[in-house]
């Protein structure tokens, strides 16, 4: 068991200031690698398509290899990170989903990509969990949900950074390189994360003030990082169903933003190559101005004196009512496609800030030893959900109306679907918990 240093030991480390936000940009650049790597393919769909020869079912099949992979490998890398710990289980994540991502430039046929897509799925998975419990080991709840707001928001970061290189990689060397270079990327974060971090408990830059600040408004300080926790017992509480529930409701809308945009904006107005790369940076540069509001707002609710969970689910309810816009993004966009551009970033700012909620809604009601377990089996139905939603939905629904040249419709009736999704996600969960209870295991 990690030994905590006392405050006597402590000062005579060399002490940083607010060392905690130093790790959350780690956290964040393994984020913004994570969602580089898994949205590159997005942005060619147009030139494999033509070379492979893929209808819109083949590439919801790559779309669903890596989906299913990801939500059962979630469950692993839940349960991998509460047992080896964020240092070592972060490191192990982020080189084997780097590998992967590199690997897709080996393929050379539709099998091949299915399997590179389930193997990036699998690695990729571990993010999350690493980093949910990253940031409370290292963050008093107070400001957990900015911490995960910021990291979040790597997510928003990475989709950015795709359009704007991976069309010029791809017109410049081809598409190989595209996988090749953003692959490569995970390689520089490696090393940071070696270097610098290290648990609370044995950072030795870490001051003592800012220790017990990390530590001043937990109930499981004590608790050992390597301690099980049984996915059997943890599934015994709504509070793990709460979670479960609204990932699986809302993750397959970020996953339908996140592979479909560019097709959208082809399908409308006719976009391809590098003209697509301005529109989809919009989006989600207006996203990542909710992921960091999404984690501010409940702050800022906590500093008036509001119960940290009525602050939480307060400004979830909020995000929930800016999705619904959405529905409208078609009509907005027949004068003018950056008015769609526009509504659909709203609606994926919202979810980002959601999405930062959400996560922290585990610190909130479990004990350290069970956050990566239970972030794990919320990620795994989130992809569960993406699947259900890929195969049952979107496929048959693209197909049918591709076919009959009324995509246009697809994209109607999937928006009506993202603009309830979160308000439906929020009532499940405030039925299932509906006042701060704290779950002891």
């Amino acid at each position: 068991m990690n030994q905590q240093p006392t405050a006597s030991t402590l000062s005579l480390q060399t002490a940083v200031p607010h060392y905690r936000w130093t790790i959350c940009a780690l956290v964040f650049f393994a984020t913004t690698v994570n969602y580089l790597d898994r949205s590159v393919i997005s942005l060619m769909k147009t030139e494999l398509s033509a070379q492979f020869h893929w209808d819109d079912g083949d590439y919801a099949n790559t779309e669903i290899a890596f989906k299913l992979m990801y939500a059962f490998g979630m469950l692993g890398a839940g349960r991998l990170m509460d047992k080896l710990g964020t240092k070592l289980g972060y490191f192990l994540a982020t080189l084997f989903w780097s590998l992967a991502a590199i690997g897709h430039a080996f393929a050379a046929s539709t099998l091949g990509f299915i399997v590179a897509r389930a193997a990036l799925g699998a690695t990729e998975s571990g993010n999350f969990p690493a980093a949910i419990k990253t940031t409370a080991e290292w963050f008093p709840k107070r400001e957990r949900a900015l911490a995960t707001g910021i990291f979040n928001s790597g997510t928003n970061v990475g989709a950015i950074i795709a359009p704007l290189s991976v069309p010029y990689i791809i017109a410049a060397w081809g598409w190989q390189w595209a996988f090749v270079i953003t692959g490569s990327l995970g390689f520089v974060w490696l090393v940071l994360w070696l270097v610098v971090y290290q648990v609370p408990s044995k950072h030795k830059k870490l001051s003592p003030q800012e220790f017990e600040y990390i530590h001043s408004d937990t109930e499981d300080n004590a608790a050992s990082p390597g301690e099980k926790v049984s996915w059997f017992k943890l599934l015994r509480f709504r509070q793990t169903w709460a979670f479960v529930l609204g990932k699986f409701l809302t993750d397959p809308i970020w996953w339908f933003y996140l592979f479909w945009l560019p097709d959208f904006l082809t399908s409308q107005y006719g976009l391809t190559g590098t003209d697509l790369s301005f529109p989809v940076a919009v989006v989600f540069v207006i996203s990542t101005f909710g992921s960091i509001w999404g984690g501010w707002l409940p702050l800022s609710f906590i500093n008036k004196g509001w119960p940290v969970f009525k602050a939480r689910k307060t400004a979830m309810l909020i995000y929930a009512f800016l999705v619904i816009p959405i529905v409208f993004a078609q009509i907005a966009g027949q004068t003018n496609m950056w008015l769609a551009v526009i509504v659909i970033g709203i609606a994926t700012s919202a979810h980002q800030a959601w999405s930062a909620n959400i996560f922290t809604t585990v610190s909130d009601m479990f004990p350290k030893k069970a956050v990566g377990s239970i972030t794990g089996i919320g990620g795994m139905f989130g992809g569960l959900g993406g699947i259900v939603f890929t195969l049952f939905v979107q496929k048959d629904l693209f197909v049918h109306y591709r076919a009959i040249n009324q995509i246009e419709t697809a994209y109607y009736i999937m928006f009506m679907i993202c603009g309830s999704a979160y308000l439906l996600a929020w009532l499940v969960m405030h039925f299932l918990v509906p006042k701060m209870q704290r779950v002891e295991v």
